[in-house]
């Protein structure tokens, strides 16, 4: 099975790593899993005030710092995942990605990081839902 996690670096992200470590037939060396993460794009004029090639090192930064304790948690339990990190709006990124990529399933937290976010369920979680065709499991 193909499995898209969605990382953020959040509480939820964490939880649906504890998720991942229960629950053996998600969590197989036999699945294949990649890693997904998307950078909030600068404002334009900040972007172009920097110029491109330091913004594109601000998201690679970012994103490092996002993926590597999970990729770090996954090689201590054996398993491998490709890492993709994009720039752009959260919920439309993950739900075309998982679309593109032909991912049998999404596992992502319910909450992320913004303190906007809806009561019951984040406000990504919930693009991701409406936009993507692919079966999504979220963690709370």
């Amino acid at each position: 099975m193909k499995i898209l996690l969605a990382v953020d670096g959040s509480t939820y992200t964490k939880k649906m790593l504890a998720y991942l470590a229960t629950h053996d037939e998600v969590f197989s060396a036999q699945n294949e899993f990649t890693l997904f993460t998307v950078q909030t794009p600068l404002p334009p004029r900040a972007r172009a005030a920097v110029g491109a090639d330091i913004a594109n090192g601000y998201y690679a930064d970012e994103a490092e710092k996002v993926t590597a304790p999970v990729v770090k948690f996954l090689k201590r339990h054996g398993i491998e995942a490709k890492v993709v990190s994009k720039v752009g709006g959260a919920g439309e990124m993950i739900a075309k990605a998982a679309e593109a990529g032909k991912f049998d399933l999404v596992m992502m937290g319910s909450h992320g990081h913004s303190a906007l976010g809806n009561l019951v369920m984040g406000s990504v979680a919930t693009q991701v839902i409406a936009h993507c065709k692919v079966p999504v499991l979220l963690v709370r």
